[in-house]
């Protein structure tokens, strides 16, 4: 949606970034838009909405790579409230978006010793570090956050990202199981660590896996992702078993393999990509 930004009031300016706000939306270059035509001239109109649109800005600024406004903003800011630590992290915000890195880790790490309970610079503090490529750095800094605050499902995730990166998958799997122990109707989170253990490899790992793609699937039918991981899961296992002679174990496998395969194929057009990735896998007895 368009606006004709010449003919919104100082009213309908605030309304609109209100709104932005409420849903989640950055817009950054709406924001900057409405801040240079609409409001910049008389800040003090905004009344009680003045600092968290300041603070709006300041993220549009960034957005936007206009390093000047943002550091007018945080100037406004910062005259009003010297000394607080919402307004030091909006400036570490601004060094980090100027990459300078060190600067920032220096004012979060004030941040941190005056409120250790300030999760938000801990965040931003191992955003930093990742961001550098330093992973190892940043693990040692997400775990000791998550000894202070376990139930951050975000972090969790995250961490358990970074051990996928640096190729630690039992560790990797510990972080999928707490996520699973937050939210145990995830069919994403059953998934995740289905995908874990499948690439882990391994007679037990495979059946662990076959165990939570199952458990996808069964949370949400339509997850064709866990239907595929099933499907290749249970190929694995029917050669393993084949080679073992375990036969009890081979046919309940087959089973499960058929049923994948067929509903998977049902719901995608017979000559998709996928269908003929299963066709080719196909087993015979």
């Amino acid at each position: 949606m368009s606006f004709n930004y010449e003919e919104i009031s100082h009213n309908e300016a605030k309304d609109l970034l209100r709104q932005w706000r409420e849903n989640n939306e950055r817009r950054g270059k709406e924001v900057l838009e409405l801040w240079d035509v609409v409001l910049r001239e008389d800040v003090n109109k905004l009344g009680n909405e003045k600092h968290v649109i300041l603070e709006q800005v300041i993220y549009a600024a960034l957005d936007c790579h206009m390093y000047c406004i943002a550091m007018l903003c945080l100037v406004m800011l910062s005259n009003e409230f010297p000394g607080s630590l919402r307004v030091m992290k909006l400036k570490a915000a601004v060094l980090e978006a100027e990459e300078k890195f060190d600067e920032a880790l220096e004012l979060l790490d004030n941040i941190i010793k005056v409120d250790e309970t300030n999760s938000a610079a801990r965040k931003r503090r191992i955003a930093i570090l990742k961001a550098q490529g330093y992973i190892v750095e940043a693990i040692k800094e997400l775990v000791d956050y998550l000894k202070k605050f376990m139930s951050d499902v975000e972090a969790w995730q995250e961490l358990c990202n970074l051990y996928l990166q640096v190729q630690d998958y039992s560790r990797a799997v510990f972080c999928a199981e707490e996520l699973l122990l937050h939210q145990p109707h995830s069919h994403l989170h059953h998934q995740r660590l289905a995908d874990i253990r499948y690439t882990m490899g391994g007679i037990e790992n495979l059946e662990l896996a076959k165990l939570y793609y199952c458990q996808s699937v069964k949370l949400n039918p339509d997850n064709m992702r866990s239907l595929l991981g099933l499907y290749l899961t249970t190929t694995n296992l029917l050669n393993h078993y084949k080679s073992s002679g375990n036969s009890g174990k081979r046919k309940e496998v087959w089973k499960l393999c058929h049923w994948a395969q067929s509903k998977a194929t049902k719901q995608t057009q017979p000559t998709s990509q996928l269908s003929q990735m299963m066709l080719s896998l196909a087993i015979t007895e």
